[in-house]
């Protein structure tokens, strides 16, 4: 067993880019991966708001090939999602994430059954005796699912120890992640999942690095820097029309649409073209508002850089 490459950092997860006939679009999804890692993020990360659920296995194959591919050429980190609804499917992603090259896994637990916790803990254990790399237990429960409990994670770092991350979204965020941080004696590793609205207390909490989306990974990068070095007042900047920014988006579709407008608007995707069927279609006093609310967060970045 190879020793798993760390984990930690802005690790964003990428939005997938889709042609007019629906299929992911190589080139555009390659030129992306560029553009984010040029804004200094450590890595690249595939997960809900790359769209996987509406993917067949197959695409999931594919994006995670490509993803691995560019970021291994471009010497950065990868982390795939391979959450599935059977322990099949996300062992047989996990494997094959792995042999394209992927330096660490996500994954959700399945979300059509609800199970206790001696059936997550066979579903985790089964993706991380698979592999030989790093597996963040993703608790997806702000959007999907019921939250995995404290207890699980401990038996599961108690288990795996250094193969396992963690990146907590069920509510409240920070006193789940301090209740982990506290029931593990720190040795937990998390992951920042709330798109860099939580960053800052998560930061002071302990956590290794963040998962925010790719369309303002320049902000993300530059809140990081500022947290990791003490310099609170310039971050707290940043952070507020950072958080007002995310406080719009209230669902997966309403983060694919949001994100995937923001890359259009910077030139990243030539189109905005998301899988059907569409649960929110982005109206124009809500775009409206976004764009101001980008633009906010563009000035504070740039006077932040220059503390």
């Amino acid at each position: 067993m190879t020793a798993p490459r760390p984990l930690a950092g802005v690790l964003p997860v990428v939005q997938t880019p889709f042609t007019a006939d629906g299929s992911i679009d190589a080139a555009v999804l390659g030129q992306e991966i560029d553009w984010v890692l040029d804004q200094g993020a450590h890595g690249i990360t595939t997960g809900m708001v790359s769209e996987i659920l509406r993917m067949s296995a197959l695409e999931r194959d594919q994006l995670a090939a490509l993803v691995c591919e560019r970021t291994t050429a471009r010497g950065a980190q990868s982390v795939i999602s391979v959450g599935a609804e059977s322990t099949y499917g996300a062992v047989a992603a996990a494997r094959h994430a792995q042999s394209v090259g992927a330096d660490g896994l996500m994954a959700i637990p399945p979300i059509t059954v609800q199970l206790d916790d001696d059936a997550l803990f066979g579903y985790y254990s089964a993706i991380i005796e698979a592999t030989d790399i790093g597996v963040v237990v993703q608790d997806a429960s702000g959007y999907v699912g019921r939250s995995l409990s404290i207890d699980l994670q401990m038996r599961l770092l108690d288990s795996y120890g250094e193969r396992v991350f963690f990146k907590p979204e069920a509510a409240p965020i920070g006193q789940r992640l301090t209740l982990l941080r506290e029931a593990t004696d720190g040795r937990a590793r998390v992951f920042e999942g709330t798109g860099g609205a939580a960053l800052i207390d998560s930061y002071r909490r302990g956590i290794v690095g963040t998962m925010p989306g790719s369309e303002v990974v320049w902000a993300i990068v530059r809140l990081w820097d500022l947290v990791s070095t003490g310099r609170w007042d310039a971050a707290y900047e940043i952070s507020g029309p950072l958080s007002s920014l995310v406080a719009l988006q209230t669902s997966i579709d309403v983060f694919v649409a949001i994100e995937k407008h923001l890359l259009v608007r910077q030139g990243v995707l030539p189109t905005a073209h998301t899988r059907p069927p569409h649960g929110f279609v982005l109206d124009p006093e809500t775009r409206a508002e976004v764009d101001r609310l980008f633009d906010l967060l563009r000035e504070r970045t740039v006077i932040a850089a220059s503390v």
